[in-house]
């Protein structure tokens, strides 16, 4: 990391999981052992738990995000839930494009750069997600998969708009499988986004524009991680979901 051109940020990514009252329980546990991080520390919720969140943050360190949004204001778009909402709601964060995203529900970079666009233009900001299957880095071409998404993704986002943009690098092949990429190959692929960044938006933009690592990062492997100069935090999956171990995770990207 490198605090002194970009935030480090951790957030955590529940996915479908907690009601309300074990989500009470998380957060309530979770508040004092964060307290004092040095980072910016981002919990993403179940919309069933957004209201829940944003209660027992007020006033606190954490802010509070989803797990995704619809591309339209409004309209006959059963079950989704648009970025209009989600800010009248408060909350401040949004993650889009995640993996599972576009492996289960047919997200397509089209789709995603419409819901950074809808995001954006609510006022949120943007956790973007990016990454390759076991199968394209197999194939050696990890670099072209991952500047296809991020240029699709960008299209039409001016280098003011890229400062509300988080970028995570997720290869698909670790996420919930229990691989995690080295710290090397995590930050060979974030310098590889940063420098593609420079081309797009200019190097002062890419050097500000903070890149997460989010292939199964835990308690136990944050540090080294996080110590490289390209990997500005992390999005947590199944850690996020114990208090002690997140804590763990900000505690390393607080240093």
């Amino acid at each position: 990391m490198n605090k002194a051109k970009r935030r480090a940020v951790i957030a955590g990514n529940w996915k479908m999981n907690k009601n309300r009252a074990e989500a009470k329980t998380l957060i309530t546990e979770l508040l004092p052992l964060v307290k004092e991080a040095g980072c910016e520390v981002v919990i993403c919720t179940p919309y069933t738990n957004l209201e829940t969140a944003l209660a027992l943050t007020e006033g606190s360190n954490v802010k509070v995000g989803a797990e995704n949004c619809h591309w339209a204001e409004s309209g006959a778009f059963t079950g989704e839930i648009s970025a209009p909402m989600l800010k009248e709601l408060g909350v401040q964060y949004v993650i889009i494009g995640h993996s599972e995203r576009r492996q289960y529900f047919g997200e397509t970079d089209g789709t995603v750069a419409k819901r950074v666009r809808a995001a954006l233009e609510s006022g949120l900001e943007v956790i973007l997600c990016v990454g390759e299957t076991l199968e394209q880095r197999e194939a050696d071409i990890t670099g072209e998969t991952i500047a296809i998404q991020v240029k699709k993704a960008l299209a039409g986002v001016t280098a003011e708009e890229l400062r509300h943009i988080i970028i995570a690098y997720e290869p698909v092949w670790a996420i919930g499988t229990g691989k995690t990429a080295t710290d090397e190959q995590a930050n060979e692929v974030n310098h590889m986004i940063r420098e593609l960044l420079g081309k797009l938006y200019g190097e002062e933009a890419a050097e500000a524009t903070t890149i997460q690592y989010g292939g199964s990062m835990n308690a136990k492997n944050a540090a080294g991680l996080l110590a490289q100069p390209d990997i500005d935090g992390g999005l947590i999956g199944g850690a996020s979901l114990k208090a002690p171990d997140f804590a763990a995770i900000v505690e390393a990207a607080s240093k």
